[in-house]
């Protein structure tokens, strides 16, 4: 009895292990992105110009960002530069609470005047916590203007996982918080909204002058930004640099290579070399392996129709370029284009509105679209509209 309850027992633990099997056999672990090993905790690579994402690890993570906070800050103020509001010749008075902060610094002194232009070099460069506040309360009024306006910028480029305390990163909050992936999208937003920023993120060293009570003197910027004197096989065009006792060692770090441009976002390495050498690790695996297929050709495109409108076509047009980044060598040559565009639209047409798109396909696949928008408003004809075509139209 005993010898049969245990072969009983024996048949249901073989059973076990088979559907144990089977169940596993159907299971996919979580795939890690392939890529090359890196010392920092938290990363990721991404080309500008697609926002396509090459390598990450653990790029959701919030982590406390240090001065690359500074980014959203330099959006901002090309931001108000843009629209006019401000200008690179303002002149700008330092505050008490600007000349207060710690950290790296440019040691403004309160009263001291500089120009928007000087205090953006002092912030790419220098890194100046001082400038950073003295800009923000230029523009904001008060840092804490500023701040609300840095977190409204940052959800509108979908940054989730970001909240600012302080422009700066100074702060050392448990509430300051970005992500690589964040860093990698405004990072992103900054170089190919504003290219003019690598004017001054590929600066070196340079002096401004301090004009106080006490006199003027002569200050040397030295930039933060090792990556520009190292020998590299791309061009380092930036971008900013970060580091607290509570962040470690951060870094977003923008490139150049064969009209390819990478952003590598590093947080919490745990030295300052181990970021550099991180960087320069995901900037050589990404421009070994992508290349990217931009359409130097589009189809030109004719007029449309306009039916009940005062004119009988309105033009029209592309509303963004089209690009395509590449990581698995597919044939560029073998890319096909198909224009769907409207054969007739109802007046009243607005400037901007979809009139079709533009197609591209690889192998059956699409890898992407352009929309097709009018280029002027088309107002919807009225009565004496349609008398004036009919004695247009008798006349000729």
């Amino acid at each position: 009895m005993k010898t049969k309850i245990k072969r009983v027992i024996s048949w249901l633990l073989l059973c076990a292990m088979f559907v144990w099997e089977g169940s596993l056999a159907g299971y996919a672990a979580p795939e890690e992105t392939m890529g090359p090993e890196i010392g920092a905790p938290s990363a990721l690579l991404m080309e500008a110009s697609t926002g396509t994402v090459i390598y990450e690890k653990n790029a959701d993570e919030p982590r406390n960002p240090a001065s690359v906070t500074k980014i959203m800050t330099l959006i901002l103020i090309f931001d108000a530069l843009q629209s006019g509001k401000i200008s690179l010749s303002d002149e700008v008075v330092t505050s008490a609470h600007a000349k207060s902060m710690g950290g790296s610094q440019v040691f403004l002194e309160e009263g001291e005047v500089q120009t928007v232009e000087t205090l953006i070099k002092c912030i790419v460069i220098a890194s100046g916590n001082d400038a950073s506040v003295a800009m923000a309360e230029y523009i904001g009024g008060d840092e804490g203007s500023f701040v609300q306006m840095m977190n409204e910028r940052a959800a509108g480029l979908g940054m989730t996982h970001t909240k600012f305390i302080d422009c700066c990163g100074l702060t050392d909050s448990p509430e300051h918080v970005t992500t690589a992936r964040d860093i990698a999208l405004m990072s992103r937003e900054l170089i190919t909204k504003y290219p003019q920023i690598t004017n001054y993120s590929t600066i070196w060293m340079e002096n401004i002058t301090h004009v106080t009570k006490q006199g003027t003197k002569e200050f040397g910027l030295s930039n933060t930004n090792k990556l520009l004197k190292m020998a590299t096989n791309f061009e380092v065009t930036g971008l900013k640099t970060g580091s607290t006792s509570i962040a470690k060692y951060c870094l977003s770090a923008t490139a150049k290579k064969d009209g390819i441009e990478l952003i590598a976002a590093i947080m919490a390495a745990p030295d300052y070399k181990t970021r550099f050498n991180d960087a320069v690790t995901l900037l050589n695996y990404g421009y070994a392996n992508c290349r990217v297929y931009r359409d130097e050709s589009m189809p030109q495109l004719a007029d449309v129709p306009v039916r009940n409108g005062i004119g009988e076509t309105v033009p029209a047009q592309y509303r963004d370029s089209f690009s395509f980044l590449s990581l698995h060598g597919e044939d560029f040559g073998a890319i096909e284009k198909e224009l769907m565009l409207e054969e007739t639209v109802e007046a009243p047409v607005k400037r901007g509105d979809v009139l079709g798109y533009l197609v591209y396909k690889l192998d059956g696949e699409e890898l992407g679209r352009v929309t097709i928008i009018a280029a002027e408003d088309m107002e919807a004809a009225a009565f004496l509209d349609y008398m004036r075509k009919v004695w247009e139209a008798a006349l000729f």
